[in-house]
């Protein structure tokens, strides 16, 4: 890719008179500029993606199903390019980018599948006597034109889900990238135009957050489909109008370790979903909670394997965790790291920060009031806490505005079921973290943690509206 990037307005490459600096977070130096859209070129990308829906609606199942299955091995064509894009732009350690990239390709492979899938059902309508001699047949019709806002955090993959499941259901997509990810979105959109989908019926949009609202009023636009946090996405809402919305938002998941659980395993676990992409991960491992009996044992592993982290410049193969994407959002969770520990926590481990680069961080003595414990670090930080008995671990599970993706790790069904009505989030992972995602799955969080669901299937749930259709049998001629 050249050093400096146009953006997409239906098909369209564009420059503007403003630009922005996109910057590696290791060592803060410009890896690009990106121009950004203007207000007249908002308005052109939702005119055109009005237009582009006129196509993209009619288009047959097998077609959309083809441009995806031709994006998703253009991906594959292209995985090392888009592996080191994400490195360099989101500071993101090479091994996690390149699982990214893997996610991505099959979230669009699976969107290709779901293309083929969106059926409906008939219903026979003469349950009553007002009924008799008709027939009902439902089927799901694309909704219009979609606008897609994407996070840094995982910047490839999050547009993938907004974008494939569109392109699935016969939509056209505007898609705001994050401002300081914006690279991998932009090269998708190549990839996307040479798949084969109509160029009027994408556009991708690097903008400032509040240009971007006045996308997010227009009532052109029929459904809005946002990931970030719980207090930009909430307010969007608002702003939204009658548009259908669905909102991934933030969490601070919770883990429970029973005395029952194995335990090297769900430390192993527990240590990859706290600290991976250095905890800038929605459904990261904040909270871990640990029954009494085997409270010394967990702990003593957490603080080894912890140990054993590679922390360091991303672009090392050898590298676990890299920098924050950047010096602000690391300072804000040393700061609540420090008020925690002013307040009485204690550091098992880490604790450090050295510009950009946060230490992976092991907490106790904390109480649930605290932001560390009660908000989304969005960092390399973890705080553990023990618990008598199971009840109890629920109760603390559940001490938290949030509700994304829970963990559990137990051998006794009795236990599994009981967390499963109680536990209050969107999924629940039995022997398995908080963080574990496929990308087929219906993903998304109750509480502030948002509304709707992710997953190509039920992305396209969302995209599409349902329509009846009732024949009167006996009402034409004999």
């Amino acid at each position: 890719m050249s050093n400096r990037h146009k953006f997409l307005i239906g098909g369209q490459w564009r420059t503007s008179d403003e630009l922005i600096e996109v910057r590696f977070p290791y060592t803060n130096e410009v890896i690009g500029e990106v121009y950004l859209a203007s207000d007249k070129d908002l308005e052109d990308a939702v005119t055109l993606a009005e237009r582009g829906f006129q196509i993209t609606r009619k288009l047959p199942s097998h077609r959309r199903s083809a441009i995806l299955r031709r994006l998703q091995e253009l991906m594959m064509a292209r995985a090392e390019e888009l592996a080191h894009v994400l490195t360099m732009e989101g500071g993101k350690a090479l091994k996690t980018s390149r699982g990214e990239v893997e996610r991505a390709q099959q979230t669009v492979l699976i969107s290709s599948e779901e293309a083929r899938r969106i059926g409906g059902e008939i219903i026979p309508i003469d349950w009553t006597p007002a009924g008799e001699n008709r027939i009902g047949l439902v089927r799901r019709f694309p909704l219009g034109p979609v606008l897609g806002i994407t996070p840094f955090n995982y910047p490839l993959n999050l547009a993938c889900h907004k974008v494939a499941p569109a392109i699935a259901a016969g939509n056209s997509i505007v898609l705001k990238p994050a401002s300081a990810t914006p690279l991998s979105a932009l090269l998708l959109a190549e990839m996307i135009l040479e798949a084969g989908f109509p160029p009027e019926a994408i556009s991708v949009v690097p903008t400032p957050g509040a240009r971007a609202e006045q996308l997010v009023r227009d009532e052109r636009f029929k459904c809005l489909t946002f990931t970030g946090s719980s207090e930009v996405g909430w307010h969007l809402r608002t702003l939204a109008g009658r548009k259908r919305v669905a909102l991934e938002l933030g969490g601070n998941a919770a883990v429970i370790i029973h005395e029952d659980a194995d335990i090297p395993y769900a430390v192993s676990r527990c240590v990859m979903g706290a600290f991976t992409n250095a905890g800038q991960n929605c459904i990261s491992v904040q909270r871990i909670l640990i029954h009494e009996p085997v409270w010394d044992e967990v702990v003593h592993r957490l603080i080894e394997a912890t140990k054993a982290l590679r922390v360091g410049d991303p672009r090392d193969e050898q590298t676990d965790i890299g920098p924050m994407i950047d010096e602000r959002a690391a300072r804000r969770a040393e700061s609540w790291l420090q008020e925690a520990v002013e307040q009485g926590a204690k550091i098992l481990y880490g604790g450090q920060r050295d510009g950009v680069m946060m230490q992976p961080t092991i907490l106790t003595n904390v109480r649930p009031d605290m932001k560390v414990s009660c908000q989304e670090v969005f960092a390399p930080l973890v705080v553990v806490s023990p618990y008598q008995d199971f009840d109890e671990a629920i109760c603390m599970a559940n001490q938290t505005e949030y509700g994304l993706q829970g963990g559990l790790f137990t051998q006794d069904i009795h236990r599994i079921m009981k967390a499963f009505e109680e536990f209050e989030v969107g999924g629940l992972q039995v022997n398995d973290v908080s963080t574990f995602r496929v990308d087929h799955m219906p993903y998304g969080g109750v509480k502030a943690s948002g509304l709707g669901r992710e997953g190509p299937r039920y992305a396209i749930e969302e995209m599409t509206e349902l329509k009846l259709l009732v024949i009167n049998l006996g009402g034409g001629k004999s």
